[in-house]
């Protein structure tokens, strides 16, 4: 099995990234994960939320484990420390004391999530993803145990579909007459499937038919990583069926063996006359994608293991992006440029997790 240096991924915070979801940043300091470095976050006197490098510059204790007093502050838990959201410290023992400052990093509250990013990082920067015409439907997050390239594989094709999962997509007779096609852009990818929708009791709740066929098209961009996946259902004749539905996935990598996604889900509906049944659609929709992406989360660690140069593997049509994913991810997300060898930055796990 092929092994890679274990070095540590490089700094990505130049992109926003969701890291939580806000209604989880209460009154106690929360540590998240970004590329194998941790990050307190809390909440100001205002209620702000506010973000610093999860080590005190005194002796590198760990902030999160600390407190958020009265004025808003986050304090060290060792020695007392106290830190603004600016990264402003001061020592209660030595006030004298100069350079206590501690790293402070961007945080930003949309969708429900907090997005943290550098300080020099511009709000312009953020990814423009919620799709116009499409309404909200809701987020959740998920952790996969797999590093960033395996979980990205996994989800950069459709050929599973019928063995991984169980409601959407077609099941394994269907699986001959599978329509696809890919494209390796310059800064994305994009891939379409058709096939007929399997047979299910829950089809009547998505307002479609057996005998429909479903179609997925998506788009996988690197600033920061996320694809966005569009499905749609249409009748035999090529009737459009009632609605659309949105996943935009960010994925996320915590730490070189995990990655974390985070989904943001959109539904469009094209018969007004169905007005009424879309508070239902939409927390359909939103249950279900939470069920297929946790059967991909499941699988996961099974396939830990896999190498970042695919050497010695036999792939097929289904695996065109896979290649053009490994260029896009050390060119425009690591900063790699371009490269003809696997990037240190992306080690390898010694055993899957289960």
């Amino acid at each position: 099995m092929e092994s890679l240096p274990n070095a540590p991924l490089p700094d990505v915070t130049r992109f926003f990234h969701p890291v939580l979801p806000a209604r989880k940043l209460k009154d106690k300091p929360v540590r998240v994960e970004l590329a194998g470095r941790a990050y307190a976050l809390f909440r100001d006197a205002q209620g702000r939320p506010a973000a610093l490098a999860d080590a005190c510059p005194h002796r590198m204790a760990p902030l999160s484990a600390g407190r958020v007093t009265r004025e808003g502050q986050l304090e060290c838990p060792y020695h007392g420390w106290r830190f603004d959201a600016d990264g402003r410290g001061r020592s209660p023992s030595q006030p004298e004391l100069k350079k206590c400052d501690a790293r402070a990093f961007q945080l930003v509250e949309r969708f429900g999530y907090l997005w943290l990013s550098a300080r020099d990082t511009p709000l312009s920067a953020f990814p423009d993803f919620a799709p116009e015409g499409y309404g909200f439907n809701g987020a959740f997050s998920m952790l996969f145990r797999a590093p960033l390239h395996v979980t990205l594989d996994n989800f950069s094709e459709d050929e599973h579909t019928p063995f991984v999962h169980t409601r959407l997509g077609w099941d394994r007779s269907q699986t001959k007459d599978i329509s696809y096609e890919a494209h390796n852009l310059e800064d994305r990818t994009e891939v379409r499937y058709r096939a007929p929708q399997r047979r299910s009791f829950l089809i009547p709740l998505l307002l479609l038919r057996n005998g429909d066929f479903f179609q997925n098209h998506w788009v996988t961009r690197f600033d920061p990583v996320r694809t966005d996946y569009t499905l749609t259902w249409t009748g035999p004749a090529g009737e459009q069926r009632p609605f659309t539905t949105r996943a935009i996935i960010f994925f996320v990598p915590e730490t070189a063996h995990t990655t974390r996604l985070h989904t943001f889900s959109f539904a469009q509906l094209h018969d007004e006359r169905l007005r009424p049944l879309m508070p239902l659609v939409r927390r359909v929709t939103l249950v279900l994608s939470w069920f297929e992406i946790r059967d991909d989360a499941r699988f996961i660690p099974l396939v830990a293991h896999t190498p970042y140069s695919l050497k010695g593997m036999r792939l097929g049509k289904y695996d065109k992006p896979l290649i053009h994913h490994r260029k896009l991810l050390e060119r425009l997300y690591f900063a790699q440029g371009e490269a003809s060898s696997p990037p240190t930055p992306l080690p390898l796990p010694e055993a899957a997790n289960g």
